[in-house]
């Protein structure tokens, strides 16, 4: 089922557009408000204060789980060594060709997607944009859909290992 472009932008609380827009903070801001849960999808994440986050909401209790590309395996600047390594479930989606979503949910209510990639050089460098979107049936969706991708998806057990 599709759902159309036009109903996304009421849901949207925040809107954020490149370079130097505020994305990477805007991510913080909502990581630092979980209470339950965080699943991400990306394609890739070499952002330090991203990354940072994610470890707090972790060191809470909170469950984080994530899933990146099978780039994240050799990507030198890769989080994906510091969140395994930190003891958040972390696993590689090798079955496409590009696993490209670009995607957080938290709490099963707060989406976080578009072209974004969790990245410094997409923070300062690049036009990307961002939405912050809060709407629980929409939600519901990319929880299934992180789902249905997780589950072919691989421990990731780190470089090297």
């Amino acid at each position: 089922m599709r759902v159309a472009v036009t109903s996304i932008p009421r849901f949207a609380r925040e809107v954020y557009f490149s370079p130097n827009g505020g994305r990477t903070d805007a991510i913080v801001r909502e990581l630092d408000k979980a209470q339950s849960s965080v699943l991400v999808q990306a394609y890739s994440s070499s952002s330090y204060k991203i990354a940072k986050a994610l470890l707090d909401v972790h060191k809470r209790g909170i469950k984080v789980e994530i899933f990146f590309h099978k780039n994240q395996k050799r990507d030198q600047y890769s989080s994906a060594d510091f969140l395994a390594n930190s003891g958040m479930s972390v696993k590689i989606d090798s079955e496409h060709a590009i696993a490209h979503n670009k995607a957080m949910i938290i709490d099963g209510g707060i989406i976080i997607t578009r072209s974004f990639n969790f990245t410094k050089a997409a923070e300062e460098n690049n036009e990307e944009n961002l939405l912050v979107i809060h709407d629980k049936k929409l939600a519901e969706r990319y929880v299934k859909n992180w789902q249905d991708h997780a589950q072919h998806s691989e421990v990731y057990v780190g470089k090297g290992k």
